[in-house]
């Protein structure tokens, strides 16, 4: 026995050198009855939770994986008992037969350990353990890494989880927002579709009262159909207005809000001072208001029309060359409306408002070659011309040092006529006259039907889209003063 006495005061003595400082020790107390939690001291556990472990690992190897002398086992079962009852006295070990030999040795091995507390009883348990069976350090850091891949899984699985939390959060602020829009978008469409037919009821009712006399059942339906194609192509040029706007370059931008700029400095004294007066003349007139464009389909339809209503009206134009279509405003109306369409190719379009009283009320047209065919929106050279009758450098008779002032309602840009009908209206700003002009780089065929509204349907006529139907099928033909010409340009493709 005095060997298992030394065996137990060595441990002793390890224990001691195992505690980490003075105040975290908890001699001589319970740690379950004050509530400390215990510090981490071996291997990264908590003394109490590796206590279990070596605990369990014992009674599941004892006598398999492990297999220790009797006096090892002693110790052992000291260090529990103290654990469990705390110091070894008359009240707390339980009585001992005559002929108990190994309860006896129990008890002197328990007695042994004096006064160590609940802690100290269970690091010298793990002590003693790993020093008796290496498999027992091997098995405990098995299982720190088990418990520690179990707590990144459960971060893991707790990131993902807020992770998820939020982008539904997100998710549904996204959708309220889309909703808070779509609410607002359709709130907008609502009034701006109730301001449209609120202005153009009366005009529909008029035309609709032409086509169905006596019916009012079908003159309800003509009107609703058309005020939400007049809708319809509201929104779409409005935002081809906005698309236009963005697209153009800050010189052509400045150029259609100035209107007045001119294209450069002239050398001479006279042409400047004939510029300068010219823009002084334009800050007298009242400002343009801007055009109202559209497309439509029908082309095939809609050249078939212009034959049939004046297949007289040929012009042939030859290849380079410019058309321009001067279109005196009419005393009783108020909008100027143009169509046009080509069979093959793309076509150079613009229109111009010239400040001048004409000599006449009729449309006339002018045919010159353009100054450079490489040129597609050569738009202030092309207004020289339509304002000086200036062709390919030659000055006519009628040439006049001073032409009128003119500002541009629709800038000078290549339009895909070929595909699609070009259409537009423009409000007149003044009674004096208008210069549409085209400007072919390749021979085809131009159909053009340009009218000014003398009743008072006015503007809400040039926005609504009558299926394949063209201005003449829209307003009676006696009283749209129609005008329309057939262009054959019959040059080759350069």
């Amino acid at each position: 026995m005095a060997g298992t006495n030394g065996d137990i005061f060595s441990v002793g003595k390890k224990i001691e050198k195992l505690t980490i400082s003075g105040e975290e020790s908890t001699k001589n107390e319970d740690d379950s009855e004050n509530g400390k939690k215990l510090v981490p001291r071996l291997w990264g556990f908590e003394t109490k939770e590796l206590y279990k472990i070596a605990v369990n690992f014992y009674k599941e190897k004892e006598g398999k994986a492990v297999h220790l002398s009797y006096e090892d086992k002693l110790k052992l079962v000291a260090f529990t008992q103290q654990v469990t009852h705390g110091k070894c006295t008359a009240e707390n070990a339980p009585p001992l037969g005559v002929l108990d030999v190994i309860g006896k040795d129990r008890r002197l091995a328990w007695q042994n350990l004096g006064d160590i507390s609940k802690e100290q009883a269970m690091e010298g348990f793990i002590v003693l353990l790993d020093k008796l069976c290496p498999l027992f350090r091997t098995v405990v850091e098995a299982q720190k890494r088990d418990i520690e891949e179990k707590l990144r899984l459960k971060k893991e699985e707790e990131a993902k989880k807020l992770e998820e939390e939020r982008r539904l959060q997100e998710l549904n602020e996204q959708k309220k927002k889309e909703e808070e829009a779509r609410l607002k978008e359709e709130i907008q469409r609502r009034q701006i579709q109730d301001a449209l037919n609120q202005q153009t009821y009366y005009q529909f009712k008029m035309y609709a009262e032409q086509q169905y006399p006596g019916n009012p059942e079908q003159q309800g339906v003509l009107i609703r159909q058309l005020q939400e194609q007049h809708y319809h192509q509201y929104m779409q040029q409005l935002r081809q207005n906005q698309l236009l706007i963005e697209d153009q370059t800050p010189e052509m931008t400045t150029a259609t809000i100035e209107n007045a700029d001119k294209e450069e400095q002239k050398e001479t004294s006279e042409t400047a001072q004939s510029n300068e007066e010219d823009s002084d003349d334009l800050q007298d007139y009242p400002p343009i208001a801007p055009p109202e464009m559209w497309t439509r389909g029908g082309v095939e339809e809609f050249k078939n029309t212009i034959r049939r209503e004046d297949s007289d009206a040929v012009i042939k134009v030859g290849h380079g060359e410019t058309v321009t279509v001067r279109v005196p405003t009419h005393e009783d109306g108020s909008y100027l409306f143009w169509e046009f369409a080509t069979d093959n190719y793309d076509i150079g379009f613009g229109v111009f408002f010239e400040w001048s009283k004409p000599e006449t009320n009729q449309v006339s047209v002018h045919i010159s070659e353009s100054e450079d065919e490489d040129e597609e929106d050569d738009d202030y050279e092309t207004r020289d011309d339509l304002e000086s009758g200036i062709a390919n450098g030659s000055i006519p008779s009628d040439y006049k040092p001073s032409p009128p002032p003119t500002s541009m309602v629709v800038p000078t840009f290549r339009r895909d006529s070929q595909d699609e009908i070009y259409a537009g209206s423009h409000r007149y700003p003044g009674q004096t006259l208008y210069c549409l002009m085209w400007q072919a780089k390749w021979a085809q065929l131009l159909y053009y039907l340009l009218s000014c509204n003398t009743l008072c349907y006015g503007k809400c006529l040039f926005t609504v889209d009558f299926g394949q139907m063209c201005l003449s099928n829209i307003l009676p033909y006696a009283e749209q003063k129609i005008c329309h010409t057939l262009f054959i340009l019959n040059s080759k493709k350069s």
